[in-house]
């Protein structure tokens, strides 16, 4: 890379800490409404299956924004794209927080998220450009508390201001944070002289076929357990619209000369990898958000707050260790410091696959410690080495696409782990019930103990029998349902150790002294 004047330590950090408010926030709004839907369902008088879309309209408008990051910032250039789209954010949270009816709130969310999706790739291009190459690590460490943090506080922070202020205000806690982070991006940020600007020729096609992907794939992601899958005709549907509309955007970007999103850098062997890799690290993130608070409220009885703060041991520990990890990449080789990952997730995932309905808040920590600790060496790690062979020039489509596999990841985690609770729940439920009948001596003595206890209670002996068998199958329920628990996080630890192959493309241990290009 062209070496250039290494700007202030000043400025690089204001520049650090501007862009990553902004890139929390967006984030943040991903997660933050989950705990709100039940009370927006009353505001709007619409049942769960349709106050989802608050959620899933943010999420359509987000990713395929955030994709078509380097395009937008071709086009305006980038310091501008990153305030426009910090305005737009901005204005789509106050709108949302206004919302009086369920339509208003569905395009003010979209509105929310076409801003929102924009702040994140270009925030790790200008991260990934402001600092020399011996800062990498710690960069994209400061990075990290915004991209990873964000999915842990959401839920927290969106469960007490429900509570105490009312769900509007989970979209207007973004305007205090967000307006000075857009009065100091005005003052700090510039653009590099390298970057590329203007189109000569917009990609239509390729904006067709992005918008008409991305949506049909996001859709099926997030509705695909709630209509039973490819039980349902428009889910099977829109799979193959899904499949069709890739297949023809890679080989229609592959062919154009301006491409709405740049697949060629993926011939780049190391962010190819790493953008494999955190494929699965944005399943593991997303996935542990969605499983652990319906874990704990679903079969421990915890309230919306009470299970939110469940994933605090885990927010604490990436916390902490998130600048450690940036700093040992400056001393310890890439794939090692991943491999250090791989290991503390697969270790976390194998205890949190052994859980009972026993289990209590303190037997969680250590399990969400070691979980936290292992995503700093993973995230930082693969953020810096996924892009440290790209070109000034590519770094903001790099950025989209790695960003884009990352959300992708995020998707994927929340279906699959929805989907195997449900299936894993059906097969143990089906195992344990061979076991209720009268030659089980088990069964015979619980069931007439209930029985018994039933009827001194008042139960006449037909009511006490019905009671006792309701019982008998909520508890087989219960430990189906935990026992789906345990086998989906062993199949999310699983996940890790395919991915041990792929370190071999990474790059290996840093050259410290070579500078990458300042972003101003």
């Amino acid at each position: 890379m062209a070496e250039v004047e290494e700007m202030t330590a000043g400025r690089k950090w204001t520049i650090a800490f501007t862009v990553m408010f902004g890139t929390f926030m967006a984030v943040m709004d991903i997660s933050v409404v989950n705990v709100s839907l039940p009370h927006m369902m009353g505001t709007f008088n619409e049942d769960i299956s349709t106050i989802t879309w608050v959620a899933t309209g943010y999420a359509i408008a987000q990713i395929i924004t955030a994709t078509m990051a380097g395009w937008w910032s071709t086009l305006l250039g980038r310091k501008r794209l990153y305030l426009i789209s910090l305005g737009i954010f901005i204005v789509g949270s106050i709108l949302a927080g206004t919302a009086r009816t369920f339509n208003q709130m569905l395009v003010y969310r979209v509105i929310q998220g076409m801003g929102g999706g924009g702040l994140v790739p270009v925030a790790l291009s200008i991260m990934r450009e402001a600092f020399p190459a011996r800062q990498q690590g710690m960069a994209m460490a400061i990075y990290g508390m915004g991209v990873v943090l964000a999915p842990a506080v959401g839920p927290i922070l969106g469960g007490w201001l429900t509570d105490e202020y009312g769900w509007p205000w989970i979209f207007y806690i973004n305007v205090p944070v967000s307006v000075p982070a857009a009065i100091l991006a005005m003052a700090f940020i510039q653009d590099p002289p390298y970057l590329k600007r203007g189109i000569r020729k917009i990609d239509w096609p390729g904006i067709i076929l992005l918008s008409v992907a991305l949506t049909s794939m996001q859709t099926v992601m997030e509705r695909g357990q709630q209509e039973d899958w490819f039980e349902s005709h428009w889910i099977v549907a829109g799979t193959a619209i899904t499949v069709a509309g890739l297949i023809a955007l890679v080989a229609w970007e592959l062919h154009v000369k301006e491409p709405v999103i740049n697949m060629r850098l993926f011939r780049n062997a190391a962010l190819a990898a790493g953008s494999s890799i955190g494929l699965i690290f944005g399943v593991a993130l997303m996935g542990t958000t969605f499983i652990l608070p319906q874990f704990t409220q679903t079969l421990l009885g915890y309230p919306a707050f009470q299970s939110g703060m469940v994933l605090v041991p885990r927010a604490l520990s990436l916390f902490v260790l998130m600048p450690v990890a940036g700093w040992l990449f400056r001393f310890l080789d890439a794939r090692l410091m991943v491999l250090i990952g791989i290991g503390m997730l697969f270790w976390s995932y194998h205890d949190l696959a052994r859980l009972s309905l026993d289990v209590g808040y303190w037997n969680l920590v250590p399990m969400l410690v070691i979980l936290g600790a292992g995503m700093p060496f993973m995230f930082v790690t693969l953020t810096a080495t996924s892009l440290s062979t790209i070109r000034p020039q590519d770094m903001t489509d790099a950025s989209s696409l790695y960003t884009l596999t990352r959300l992708v990841g995020g998707n994927i985690g929340y279906a699959l782990t929805a989907t195997l609770v449900a299936d894993f729940s059906q097969i143990h439920r089906a195992d344990l019930v061979k076991n209720i009948s009268g030659l089980n001596i088990a069964f015979q003595t619980f069931h007439g103990g209930a029985v018994s206890g039933l009827v001194r209670q008042g139960f006449d002996p037909v009511g006490a029998q019905n009671a006792a068998n309701a019982v008998a199958n909520a508890l087989v329920n219960r430990q189906a349902a935990m026992l789906a628990y345990n086998d989906t996080s062993w199949w999310m630890g699983a996940m890790f150790l395919v991915l041990v192959p792929l370190l071999l493309l990474l790059p290996g241990k840093p050259r410290a002294g070579r500078p990458v290009v300042a972003a101003g």
